[in-house]
């Protein structure tokens, strides 16, 4: 960790902005146009995969993703060269959005076909969809938690730079694997090499069983979609030496 370096500390600034306007602006919601919503949601756009990296739900949530793309992105950035690190940190942003719609799409089909497999029609399906109202006869068929699930997938957008920063956590631990490095709840210096695959993991663990350590609201398949982006890239240009980016 050092002095900041130009296309960090551009994206920092970007970030910032956009959580500005979005939090000060009256009579404007960029969430509906910059944050990423489900394919089948009126909100989607395709630009959405990009925006909804510049999108936060909290201070607290764009401190920790701006202090970790400064910490962790800075060296990087050093080593890199601007145009590198901007194709890195896009890629696994972008990455990690598509991950996590095709997490959402497998899980949400599965449950639309429950729905249809116990008798409701496209029609009924989607007046769940729109008003999360339902006959509370299908219970016995299909469990609360599940309707859930479904409702929450469609309405809920994601936002935020995490699954980029999760790109960069990755490239950062293959770089400076003995970098020493804690948690703020658990401040016991680990090597980055250990520490950032458990982070990874606990991410892994939580989206699939849906039982978060992090607290409610967090995008774990955007993490780890960002993490395995990250780690493709990372395994590419170090066996092809790949040098387009280079300054």
């Amino acid at each position: 960790m050092g002095k900041i370096t130009d296309a960090v500390k551009h994206l920092i600034i970007l970030n910032v902005i956009i959580f500005a306007a979005a939090n000060l602006l009256p009579n404007t919601d960029l969430g509906n146009y910059l944050a990423l919503y489900f394919p089948k949601n009126e909100h989607f756009g395709i630009w959405q995969f990009v925006s909804h990296m510049f999108m936060h739900g909290s201070v607290m949530h764009i401190v920790f993703n701006m202090y970790a793309l400064w910490a962790f992105g800075s060296p990087l950035e050093q080593m890199w060269g601007k145009n590198k690190f901007f194709f890195f940190y896009f890629s696994a942003g972008i990455g990690a959005g598509l991950i996590y719609t095709a997490v959402n799409y497998f899980q949400f089909n599965n449950i639309y076909d429950q729905l249809i497999n116990i008798g409701l029609t496209s029609d009924s399906i989607q007046n769940i969809l729109n008003t999360g109202q339902y006959n509370t006869d299908i219970i016995g068929q299909i469990s609360e938690e599940k309707l859930s699930e479904f409702y929450q997938i469609y309405h809920t957008p994601a936002v935020g730079a995490s699954g980029a920063i999760y790109g960069v956590l990755v490239a950062f631990g293959m770089t400076f694997p003995n970098a020493k490095l804690a948690l703020i709840f658990f401040p016991v210096p680990i090597a980055a090499k250990y520490f950032i695959p458990v982070l990874i993991a606990l991410d892994l663990f939580s989206g699939v069983t849906g039982f978060s350590l992090f607290g409610g609201g967090v995008a774990h398949f955007a993490h780890v979609g960002g993490a395995i982006i990250g780690f493709i890239m990372m395994k590419y240009w170090q066996t092809s030496q790949f040098k387009r980016w280079d300054q």
